[in-house]
């Protein structure tokens, strides 16, 4: 995959004169939060407009210059995240007040926890992504003729993770053709099986946007006696939602796209049902709930088992902040905006000529479509006019991604790009 926002970030920023304030003066600027991680996320005075539905375009910086529509790959930072940020370097640098740190890591936990209907004692910081697949994958105890039923939409790490497995343990990886931009529960039904043992999905589809409908799934795996597993990457943060109604085994996502936190902490919802018998593949003092006589010691037995070592203090910092940017401009006015604004680039590009991978009427705000023009070409003239977004095999396919920050002038400075060109 070739994304030109990280290709060319610095080359566009620079053409495009932008410079960022010291941090004092920007964040005195906009209204941003003063005091450090502990500050809690305050939203700008900027009225609600059509430029700025949800009234916090201005606590995003990029959106001062760019379409930035590539928040599928990499999400900005908000000015209140930025502050916790710095607010951490500050402590680490002066060591003033050290239990900040352990104090933004229970209020991230509870945060994430109210937020997406967990239990506290159900969530787990972990590193990336990836880090919450192998957890499940590797609790569970496999035979020889077991099986894993994943779909094509699914991202690179499952296809990774599970042929290994079939290699280590003789598990057979079944992976179910896409139709028309979507994995139906139908056909998860007619792949499994009573050897199915796990069911894994991608809950929105980095490839086009695609949201799963967990519940039936979890039903189909369940009635096979079996798990389901969500890389929530591409949901975190983009619709309301409750873990426990929806029924899933595990999910896990990083902080960096849709909670517009940052690289190194990934959140790891594990069902409390399963905590007894699902082990970590790695120890350390992390885990220790009591020390004992003779270097005994009782380990935890909840989610945070999982949390074998130190956590990343700086990046956790950055999740807690976010978590609560998010609680206050609120999940469902998200939803609809975001939703609303993916609608109107697909029926813009649909308009255009463009053939759609993303399906219709997709609660999600990733739409990818094939733009049938020299991907260089069109990179070029996107990038001329700031416009961020990713290609997807071998630039044949465009994939646009709408935040809480964009806007429709964002959208029409994409599409006009387009229009000119076909």
């Amino acid at each position: 995959m070739t994304e030109w926002s990280r290709r060319n970030f610095v080359r566009t920023a620079a053409a495009a004169g932008l410079a960022f304030p010291a941090a004092p003066a920007l964040a005195h600027a906009v209204g941003a939060p003063e005091g450090g991680a502990d500050a809690g996320p305050v939203l700008g005075s900027r009225p609600r407009s059509d430029d700025d539905p949800l009234g916090i375009r201005g606590q995003f910086p990029v959106a001062e210059e760019f379409a930035y529509l590539n928040t599928a790959s990499t999400g900005p930072l908000p000015l209140p995240v930025r502050e916790a940020l710095v607010g951490y370097a500050d402590e680490k640098m002066t060591y003033r007040d050290p239990g900040s740190r352990r104090r933004a890591v229970d209020r991230a936990r509870s945060r994430f926890a109210n937020l997406f209907g967990a239990d506290e004692e159900e969530i787990a910081f972990l590193f990336n992504t990836s880090d919450g697949e192998n957890i499940a994958a590797n609790s569970i105890d496999w035979r020889p003729g077991d099986n894993v039923v994943i779909d094509e939409l699914h991202f690179t790490t499952a296809f990774v993770v599970y042929r290994e497995l079939e290699k280590r343990e003789g598990v057979e990886l079944r992976i179910i053709p896409s139709r028309e931009g979507r994995a139906h529960p139908e056909d998860y039904d007619a792949y499994t099986d009573d050897r199915t043992r796990l069911i894994s999905v991608a809950w929105v589809s980095n490839r086009n946007g695609f949201r799963y409908d967990l519940p039936a799934l979890a039903e189909i795996a369940h009635a096979r006696g079996g798990y389901l597993f969500a890389d929530g990457i591409q949901a975190f943060g983009t619709f309301p939602t409750n873990l426990h109604a929806e029924n899933v085994d595990f999910a896990c996502g990083n902080g960096y796209k849709w909670l517009h936190a940052d690289f190194g902490c990934s959140i790891l919802y594990a069902r409390r049902d399963h905590h007894d018998w699902m082990q970590p593949d790695r120890f350390g003092h992390g885990q220790v709930a009591e020390t004992l006589p003779e270097h005994q010691y009782r380990l935890r037995t909840d989610a945070r088992k999982f949390e074998h070592g130190s956590l990343a203090f700086g990046p956790v910092a950055a999740m807690d902040a976010a978590l609560g940017f998010i609680d206050e401009v609120g999940l469902a006015r998200i939803a609809e905006h975001t939703q609303a604004l993916a609608g109107q680039l697909r029926d813009g590009a649909a308009d255009l000529g463009m053939k759609l991978f993303t399906p219709p009427a997709n609660p999600s705000p990733i739409v990818s479509f094939y733009h049938g023009m020299d991907p260089d070409e069109l990179g070029d003239a996107l990038r001329e006019e700031g416009v961020f977004f990713s290609y997807q095999e071998d630039g044949e396919l465009l994939r646009a991604a709408v935040a809480m920050f964009n806007n429709r002038d964002d959208v029409d400075r994409l599409l006009g790009v387009i229009a000119a060109r076909v």
